[in-house]
């Protein structure tokens, strides 16, 4: 490094203190200290990852300084762990000891000079200890970051980060020098250099707007270089060294200049602030994973939005801001996806921002203080303003609530902002033409920021801004234009797609020879088909990315089209039309343009381009002789020297609505008869004739409107030449009145609305609806009935506008006369069009407005709700199990089940090989596919459809289905062996048989089936026996899948979580133990690395074989499931470079559903993001395992992955290797802190035998082994049950005491069972018998410290209800309670505060030993109970949750009887057998019975008769066994037990029930489910 003789100084508080350049770290800085700042110690303190770039050179250079001018100084160093997290009290402390130790020998002394080398946390850092050490030494700032060199180290400000906030504890404290080597900017990312971005953008922003007018034309070249690999060269920074120069320059002169002028913050210093009030909001949430100037970016945004919600701002000054900080890749939005992705998507509520905002520094007490811009490099106040909590909260809210008040008798002057459709076209011809056009009025709006950029990336032109962002100047280069490197991504904006479609052709290549156009989902659904034909046909090359008729495109760089004639379908939108016109110029031959397919839609927008061609120069002709046929002549286009705007008359109608509906006064000066544009005829058209008084000249229209209530409908109206404004005419109709009560508002002509950013019909049908209002849709329109203002309600839930701003506008008009307050969702998308639209509801109208979030209100919109949810289509072979699955689903989702199949045949009359044989294969295919088109078009919410197996073999089927998944709905693949398959196609006959070799036609079909689906599931064939578990397992699938699943909720909400890690090879090899492994785990890790397949057991598994060991899993396990693919260098099996493999399983995973992926941070960011963008509602578990041991808990080496986990996890887990025990604390530090710092769960956990404490420690989903596997996954893990006997020993789980009350209770086995599973499961707890009769003996217990749980028998088990605190429902229904349960996040109704709640188990241990012995509910059929007290009564409720119905009760006592079927509900449909002859009548015979009478005892003769005839009647089904639960414990062989063997039923003895109700009593009272086998051998002993 030389030495620079002449570096730039500038002057702060009287001296040059502040010296910049290239190349000044080193010698120079060495010469300078020791010269300038002399002392006889310097500490250099810096942080773990400058310490080697920067501090070695720099000793080397001071040393040889210091020989060379004989100074007796010595330079000691020190560092510490990088990031916000070190700057706090405790590394200050660590500082301050290491400088006094004995050690530096001397100890460091007042003379001791301090070098902060490093960014904004050092330099605030070390200052602070600078101003403390020795009270008060001297220290210099050696900024290494752009953030730092600008901002923080300048200006003397220290501090450090407390629990309450950011630089809460602090000093002023001025540095002797501030070195700033510009050459420390070649070593920062492109991310930290953007960041400092930020503090340039903000000073040129409060104080020259010459400075950000640089920035402006600059940012294209400055953001080449710094995207360039960071280095220690000059190469990366040599085309912007000057520049930069300059820019630092002068954001460092302007802070110095009002540093200078007030030091200690009195006022002026405060502007320095601009975008940090609500930029350190959001840092004080997102840090550290969001950094500083992103923050104070996103700040800067809102502050300057609150300016102009204020009046103080006009929006193209907010514009232009918002345009330069988008220029460098800053954020503007909270929204922003790297922000959400950053942060771990974290949620930053507007209560949360104005909490931290309240602890602000600037603050008047409770007045907040923010900086006001009034125009670029303007501020309204030379300090920060006062600004109403208010106003700030409508900034920051992402929802709005309107206030129906409006000031009578208003006459308000209100300009909107320039038309979008104008805007966008004479940018397009401007840019096509030559010469300097000065646009004045541009919409300054999301759709034409799209439009800029898109046309600057085609370079055809360059763009100035003038007069504050008021007037654009294009310099065109004559349509002289080149392919874009880059994606041109539009967003959902629909008119520059049009456009830019025809505008790309006329490029030229250059490293390229085709630009892309994309855009977001919904742009991705619009059509653009006819447009795209219509230039084909004449020699473009485009191509459709994804979606036909669809963007994204590829389009070829063919310097404009063949020219001749065009034919162009014109009756979707007239876009297209305009499009083909403005280019047409520039075609190798004159134009014909004939639009076919009838009338053209929108012939206004139209005759507005053929206008505006002939300003710039280029004059077209309407056929005189062909209906909608133009001539467009060869030539290039003159760019006026200005072109004025006009208003946008669509924007324009909505105040005028507003004085229609208030009955006030609003005048437009700016839009007249002569206007371009059809909506300017809104207010002679509709508003008029609504009965509103109109006065419209040839520039400006006033509106006033009639008395308030007394709009009139309009019978009928074509909209056609103004279809943008039909939603404006909608609201309005909505309050209309007639004499004759006829208040109904007819609109057509508005087709084209259907395909704008959202199906604007339906849309505004639906929010209508919320208000109150009935719509009708039409072909081409809508009917609105109105009705009275006093009927008007407010919907709920709020209004859904779709992302689409004219939805936005006008129910906010509506709002005005709702009977209360309206809340607007999606707030910020009125930027398509006017931005300002809120701020003109305030300051023009006076409207209250008031923000919010979304978060309050409970209630979602009707779009989100279970019946708007979107159809299910399940496709798969035929014998794949689809029919099943489909009930199942039907069930679970409570939607409609059509089998297209069965539908098909009841549609033609004849059954499908019928119709096949009579018609042919091809019409069947044919009657399919129409039938799946018509599922989709008329039911594609809240509905289950099955497939045929065949549907796939149509292409239009496959891409009905695949459009049908892209769109949000589910096409699930129902696989199953394909062995299976065949077996079972041989036997089924309902079906026509395959014409060729069914192992040929699956291998045709899978891939199709993948093609077109989006989820798969894994059926598998079972018997009766497993055909609930089978049921249970698909109903965690289809919950997962549907987003309805609570897996990692259920699990956050338990004070300590498992997972056990399965180290088999083998899934079925692992069934016999595989249960007993799960005990106390709540979830299941499937190791993929270890499985090894029985076709290859060296290389990695195929898909295939994990997708078997995936479903058998998943059918044989009860718990959600993670799946795992470790990496060797994560500590696993699979190989580190099988990237493309490991994306195919993970892909695997979540199409199957699994409740959790863990996802190795690792992998590279696109293959991350990849993975994260289609994970669907399954949860991330994003890991990072350190088997080496070489990160360290306590250096902060752990918080870039935990951050960099944070954006992609919906869990983190994080897993180091420990060496001693203080590896432990070290982590639990850690742990704390990421608990304290953000929502996402972390599991945290050391390896290692020295690392076993932390295991005990985690809490949360802690990962786990069991004796009876393998091996342990990793070094150290332990048993769920070891861990909680460590938990244990630690007093973290206290020892309870449960009790069985009763009597007689001696005899119970509940004491063996229960003590048992919690011996087994490694819990204290301790269970015992309480022989009581009277309830009042157990108050007491109930109150002591130690009391768990307790199980409760005869006679108490209706009387302890009134101890309780609740009682479930089941116990209720059945009127005993046998379990009580002690709930400790809820507060009891009597001292000492327990929450005690009675449940029932009863029920569930008669279900639990039904379905074990294959009594299955979704079989259905009746069933039979046996007698009618208490137990009777748990027996009729437990038939009917198992979906048995009608239910039949007999029994001895005929008042008995009626009086059980009477107290319960009629949906229980319960029957009374009375009689043999009721018996002998019945048609559908029981299935399974359930005996509650006494066993030692003989059965009531006519009761015996009843029974005998059920089971052995003839009409029972032979092919379903039949089933008796016998509740009576003895005799071992009851008599109710041998008549039904006697008849061929099997038989169940009741001790089955007792365990089973044992087994779930343990569930409540743990939350752990034990093996079911434990708790049966337990209570029963070994017996069979």
């Amino acid at each position: 490094m030389g030495i620079i003789q002449t570096p730039t100084k500038v002057s702060i508080l009287g001296r040059e203190n502040i010296i910049v350049d290239y190349e000044i770290w080193g010698s120079f800085v060495a010469h300078d200290l020791l010269a300038n700042v002399s002392s006889s110690t310097y500490v250099l303190i810096t942080d773990t990852n400058l310490y080697n770039l920067y501090v070695p050179t720099f000793v080397a250079a001071f040393n040889d300084v210091t020989l060379q001018v004989g100074a007796d100084s010595r330079l000691l160093t020190y560092k510490i762990p990088p990031g916000e997290t070190s700057k706090s009290r405790a590394t200050k402390a660590n500082i301050e000891d290491w400088m006094l130790s004995e050690a530096r020998d001397p100890p460091c002394d007042t003379k001791t000079v301090i070098i902060a080398l490093g960014g904004g946390v050092i330099g605030d850092m070390i200052g602070f200890v600078a101003s403390t050490f020795k009270r008060g030494i001297r220290f210099v700032q050696v900024p290494t970051s752009l953030l730092a060199m600008v901002d923080s180290s300048i200006g003397g400000k220290t501090a450090i980060d407390t629990d309450a906030g950011k630089n809460l504890i602090g000093a002023f404290w001025q540095p002797e020098r501030i070195f700033i080597d510009l050459q420390f900017l070649n070593s920062l990312s492109t991310r930290d250099f953007i960041n400092g971005m930020a503090e340039v953008i903000k000073t040129a922003a409060i104080r020259n707007e010459d400075e950000f007018a640089v920035l402006e034309k600059n940012a294209d070249r400055i953001m080449r270089a710094i995207k360039a690999p960071p280095e220690m060269t000059n190469d990366r920074l040599s085309g912007v060294k000057e520049i930069l120069k300059r820019l630092v320059l002068g954001s460092v002169r302007v802070k110095a200049s009002v540093v200078s002028a007030d030091e200690r913050e009195g006022g002026l210093r405060n502007l320095l602030n601009f975008g940090h009030s609500i930029g350190h909001a959001f840092e004080g949430i997102l840090t550290p994973q969001i950094l500083h100037g992103e923050c104070i970016a996103i700040g800067m945004v809102m502050e300057a939005t609150l300016s102009r919600f204020l009046g103080f701002l006009s929006g193209a000054a907010l514009s232009r801001l918002v345009k330069c900080l988008a220029s460098y890749e800053l954020p503007i939005s909270r929204d922003d996806a790297l922000i959400q992705q950053r942060s771990g998507y974290k949620k930053c509520s507007t209560l949360q921002l104005m909490s931290v905002m309240g602890v602000d520094k600037k603050n008047e007490g409770r007045k907040k203080r923010i900086v006001l811009l009034s125009g670029i490099g303007r501020t309204q106040e030379q300090k920060a303003s006062v600004v109403a909590d208010q106003h700030i909260k409508i900034v920051l809210s992402s929802a709005i609530v309107v206030s129906p008040i409006v000031s009578e008798r208003l006459h308000v002057t209100c300009t909107p902002p320039g038309s979008k459709s104008i805007s966008n076209r004479a940018l397009v011809l401007a840019v096509l033409g030559e010469g300097p056009c000065r646009i004045k009025n541009l919409l300054h709006s999301d759709d034409t920021e799209v439009m800029l950029k898109s046309l600057a990336e085609l370079q055809g032109a360059t763009f100035d801004w003038e007069e504050d962002g008021e007037v654009l100047v294009v310099r065109g280069n004559g349509g002289r234009m080149h392919v874009s490197a880059n994606d041109l991504y539009l967003g959902n904006a629909g008119t520059a797609s049009r456009f830019l479609t025809t505008v790309a052709t006329l490029a030229r290549p250059s490293l390229q020879d085709f630009s892309v156009l994309t855009g977001n989902q919904r742009m991705k659904s619009r059509p653009i088909g006819p447009l795209v034909d219509a230039l084909k046909a004449n020699g473009a090359e485009i191509v459709y990315l994804e979606k036909q008729g669809s963007l994204p495109l590829k389009v070829k760089a063919s310097q404009g089209l063949e020219g001749g004639d065009i034919n162009l379908a014109a009756t979707v939108s007239s876009q297209y039309v305009s499009s083909l016109l403005m280019c047409a110029p520039y075609a190798k031959k004159p134009v014909t343009l004939r639009l076919v397919g009838g009338k053209p839609i929108s012939q206004f927008y139209i005759d507005m381009t053929a206008a505006m061609m002939a300003s710039f120069g280029i004059k077209i002709t309407k056929s005189a002789t062909e209906e909608y046929t133009y001539h467009i002549p060869q030539g290039r286009y003159h760019n006026p020297v200005e072109y004025h705007i006009e208003s946008d008359a669509s924007s324009a109608t909505y105040p005028l609505a507003v004085a229609a509906i208030t009955g006030t006064t609003c005048t437009v000066p700016n839009i007249g008869s002569q206007s371009l544009q059809g909506d300017a005829r809104f207010a002679v058209d509709v508003l008029e004739p609504m009965g509103c008084v109109v006065e419209q000249t040839d520039s400006s229209t006033t509106v006033t409107g009639p008395t308030v209530g007394t709009l009139r409908p309009l019978p009928s109206i074509d909209m056609e030449t103004m279809t943008d404004a039909f939603l404006t005419a909608s609201v309005l109709a909505a309050v209309t009145q007639a004499p004759d009560g006829e208040a109904t508002t007819r609109i057509t002509g508005i087709a084209n609305q259907r395909v704008k950013e959202c199906n604007r019909i339906e849309a505004m049908k639906d929010q209508l609806a919320k208000f109150s209002v009935n719509c009708r849709e039409l072909d081409d329109g809508i009917e609105i009935d109105g009705i009275r203002l006093d009927k008007l309600q407010s919907p709920v839930d709020g209004v859904h506008c779709y992302d689409d701003h004219r939805i936005a506008m006008s129910f906010s008009v509506l709002a005005l006369k709702a009977q209360n307050d309206t809340l607007i969702l999606e707030k910020e998308c009125v930027g398509k069009t006017w931005p300002g639209w809120w701020d003109t509801l305030a300051q023009n109208f006076g409207v209250k407005l008031d923000g919010a979030d979304l978060e309050q209100f409970h209630g979602k919109d009707s779009s989100s709700s279970a019946t708007m949810q979107r159809s299910i289509f399940i496709i798969g072979m035929r014998g794949a199990g689809k029919t099943t699955i489909g009930g199942w689903a039907a069930s679970i989702l409570h939607q409609p089940f059509i089998d297209l199949d069965t539908y098909l045949e009841a549609k033609s009359g004849v059954t499908i090989p019928d119709l096949i044989q009579r018609e042919g294969w091809n019409s069947f295919r044919q009657a399919e596919l129409a039938i799946l088109k018509s599922s989709i078009t008329e039911k594609p919410h809240g509905h289950i459809f099955a497939c045929g197996g065949g549907v796939v073999e149509s292409l239009e089927a496959r891409k009905l289905l695949a459009d049908h998944r892209d769109s949000g709905g589910i096409v699930l693949f129902i696989k199953r062996d394909i062995q299976e398959i065949m077996s079972f196609l041989q036997t089924d006959k309902t079906r026509p048989a395959y014409a060729e070799d069914m192992m040929g036609v699956w291998l045709r079909r899978e891939p199709w089936y993948h093609e077109c689906s989006n989820f798969e599931y894994f059926s598998q064939q079972s018997n009766p026996k497993m055909l609930t578990l089978a049921s249970k397992d698909f109903a965690r699938f289809l919950k997962t899948v549907t987003g309805e699943s609570q897996s990692l909720s259920a699990i956050k909400a338990k004070e300590q979580s498992f997972f056990v890690s399965l180290t088999v090879s083998n899934i079925p090899e692992a069934l016999p133990y595989l249960g007993e492994v799960v005990v106390g785990a709540d979830a299941v890790e499937l190791r993929v690395d270890l499985l090894k397949d029985s076709q290859d057991q060296e290389g990695p598994p195929s898909i295939e074989y994990v997708a078997q060991q995936l479903a058998i899993l998943r059918q044989s396990v009860d718990v959600p499931i993670i799946f795992t693919v470790r990496t060797k260098s994560q500590g696993g099996r699979y190989p580190d470079n099988a990237l493309a493999e490991a994306l195919a399983l993970s892909q695997l995973a979540l199409r199957s559903g699994v409740d959790f992926l863990d996802l190795e941070m690792q992998y590279p960011e696109d293959l991350l993001r990849q993975i994260t963008q289609i994970k669907g509602h399954t949860k991330i578990i994003a890991s990072h395992h350190d088997p080496e041991g070489a990160m360290s808990w306590s250096d902060g080496s752990w918080v870039p992955l935990y951050s960099r986990a944070l954006q992609y996890g919906d869990v983190v887990k994080l897993v180091g290797s420990a060496r001693k025990q203080e590896d432990n604390a070290a982590l639990e530090a850690f742990r704390s802190w990421a608990r304290s710092a953000h929502d996402t769960p972390v599991i945290a956990i050391n390896m290692g035998i020295e690392g076993q404490l932390s295991r005990i420690q985690n809490m949360f989903l802690t990962p786990v082994s069991h004796p009876a596997l393998p091996f342990k996954a990793a070094s150290g893990q332990l048993s769920a049950a070891e861990i909680r006997q460590g938990l244990a020993l630690h007093g973290v789980i206290k020892a309870k005491q449960f009790y069985l009350f009763g009597s007689p209770v001696s005899a119970s086995r509940s004491p063996s069972l229960h003590n048992s599973l919690f011996q087994l499961t490694g819990l204290p707890h301790k269970y015992g018998l309480l022989e009581i009769d009277n309830v009042q003996d157990v108050v007491d217990v109930l109150k002591a410290d130690d009391f768990g749980g307790a199980s409760v028998t005869i006679p108490l088990k209706l009387h302890i209800m009134e101890l309780l605190d609740d009682v479930t429902e089941d116990a209720m229904a059945i009127g005993a309670v046998n379990t009580i349960v002690l709930n400790n996040s809820l507060k009891g109704k009597e001292p000492p505060w327990k929450h005690l709640t009675g449940h029932n188990t009863d029920w569930q241990g008669m279900t639990l030993s039904l379905e074990n012995a294959g009594a299955h509910h979704q079989e259905g059929g009746s069933a039979l109970i046996i007698g009618t007290g208490g137990t009777a009564r748990a027996a009729i409720y437990a038939l009917h949750k198992m979906g048995y119905g009608p239910l039949y009760v007999v029994g001895r006592s005929p008042q008995k009887v009626k009086d059980v079927v009477l107290s319960f509900p009629k949906e229980f449909a319960l029957q009374i057998l009375s009689s043999l002859a009721d018996a002998i009548s019945l048609t559908d015979i029981p299935s399974a019975a359930i005996g509650t009478i006494p066993g030692d005892k003989a059965i009531d003769q006519e009761m015996r008769e009843i029974l005998c005839h059920i089971f052995h009647s003839p009409k029972g089904d032979a092919q379903k066994q039949s089933t008796l639960l016998e509740m009576a414990y003895k005799p071992h062989m009851t008599a109710l037990m041998q008549l039904a063997e006697d008849a061929g039923w099997a038989t169940i003895p009741g001790l089955e029930v007792l365990a089973g109700q044992g087994f779930y009593q343990f569930q409540h009272w743990t939350g752990i489910t034990p093996l079911y086998r434990d708790a049966r051998v337990a209570v029963m002993g070994m017996e069979k």
